[in-house]
């Protein structure tokens, strides 16, 4: 790689395999997120709460040199860096912070492929998010806020009550 520049990439997992890449990730001090979910999962026999991946076979990465990059990919699960054209993918450090932001609330969250065109440009004024500018989009009937992961192809539904929202300028 040359001209390497530091920043969040995105790395693409065997099934399965996201938190034992994180585990190891964090063996080598690389700066690693994997955004999990409380999930119900049933069994025949039982129902228990898991922490499943918000995005499945993906990890995100915070790396800091080419000598990272390299040791990455020698980690057993880890199959390539997410890349557009011969690039590897970089994500911003807003979104990662978004996604934080959004996981650690415990709020209810759902991820879909689905497409959905722009939604009306809000500004959160109240609440956890307070200051983020987000989009109002109808999903089953229900308006919901939608944060845009492009890279991933997959967007983030919340429920966020309707007095926290307030008219954007500009956004």
């Amino acid at each position: 790689m040359t001209d390497f520049q530091a920043g969040w990439r995105v790395i693409y997992t065997k099934p399965r395999h996201e938190k034992k890449v994180t585990e190891q990730l964090s063996r080598l001090a690389v700066d690693a997120f994997l955004p999990t979910v409380k999930s119900l999962r049933k069994w025949s026999d039982r129902k228990k709460y898991i922490d499943a991946p918000l995005f499945p076979s993906y990890v995100f990465v915070n790396l800091q040199n080419d000598y990272n990059y390299v040791n990455t990919l020698d980690i057993d699960g880890v199959l390539y860096y997410v890349k557009t054209g011969n690039q590897i993918a970089r994500v911003s450090a807003a979104i990662i912070d978004h996604i934080r932001l959004i996981v650690n609330k415990g709020q209810e969250i759902e991820v879909t492929a689905e497409y959905f065109r722009s939604g009306k440009c809000l500004l959160i004024r109240e609440g956890p998010f307070t200051g983020f500018a987000c989009e109002v989009v109808q999903y089953k009937g229900k308006e919901k806020i939608l944060v845009r992961i492009d890279l991933l192809q997959r967007s983030i539904l919340l429920n966020l009550p309707q007095e926290y929202l307030m008219e954007a300028i500009g956004c």
